[in-house]
C-alpha cells in the first residue's frame, strides 16, 4: 500500500494563506465542492477505512490506513470509478454501510513540486495540507511557507475534529 506524505497547518486564514503560497510561486489550481461517503472496514478500527469521494471532476474510491500521526504515517490505495451513487450502492450491496456522508470545500494550489490544499469542514476552522513525494520534500516547502516541522501534524480528520470537542465517528451527516 503506497505511502502519502502528507502534513497540515492548522487554524488558517485562508485568503492569507493563498496569497502567501502565490508569493511563493506557487499556481492556483482552482477550488471545489467535495462529498464523501466513509465506510468501516472492520466496526470500532479506526486505523482503517474505506472512502468513496467525489471532488467535483472526479470520484475515487480509497482504502486509507493510518500506522501513526507522522507525516508518512498514512496509507492509501485509490482508484477512479465512474459514479458516486452507483458505487455507493455497489458497497452497500458488498455489505459496507456508510458510517457518515461529509462535505468539504478545497481550493488547490502547486508550489515546488508539491500539492496543497485549503480544507474547508464544516463546524472547524479551515487548515492547509502540504502533500508531496517525500517527508523532505513536505517539510521543504512548509519551510519555504515559513513553517517549521512543529508547526505540522499529521492527525487524521477524526483527531482534528476532536480537538475541537467533536467526536466524528458520531457524526453521521457533515454538511454545510
Amino acid at each position: 500500500m503506497p505511502t502519502e506524505h502528507e502534513a497540515k497547518i492548522l487554524d488558517i486564514d485562508p485568503e492569507t494563506t493563498e496569497r502567501h503560497i502565490i508569493d511563493k510561486g506557487g499556481r492556483k489550481l482552482g477550488q471545489r465542492f467535495m462529498r464523501r461517503y466513509v465506510y468501516d472496514i472492520t466496526p470500532g478500527d479506526e486505523s482503517k477505512w474505506i472512502r468513496l469521494r467525489d471532488n467535483g471532476n472526479s470520484t475515487t474510491l480509497a482504502v486509507k490506513h493510518i500506522t501513526s500521526d507522522a507525516i508518512d504515517g498514512t496509507n492509501e490505495v485509490e482508484v477512479s470509478v465512474d459514479d458516486f451513487a452507483t458505487t455507493n450502492e455497489l458497497l452497500e450491496l458488498m455489505g459496507f454501510k456508510a458510517k457518515s456522508y461529509q462535505e468539504t470545500r478545497r481550493i488547490s494550489f502547486t508550489l515546488d513540486g508539491a500539492q496543497l490544499e485549503i480544507d474547508t469542514w464544516p463546524h472547524i476552522p479551515p487548515y492547509l495540507e502540504i502533500e508531496a513525494a517525500t517527508k523532505e520534500d513536505v517539510l521543504r516547502v512548509a519551510a519555504q511557507l515559513g513553517y517549521s516541522e512543529s508547526d505540522l501534524t499529521g492527525e487524521n480528520t477524526i483527531k482534528i475534529y476532536a480537538r475541537h470537542g467533536i467526536d466524528l465517528n458520531t457524526v453521521r451527516e457533515l454538511r454545510f
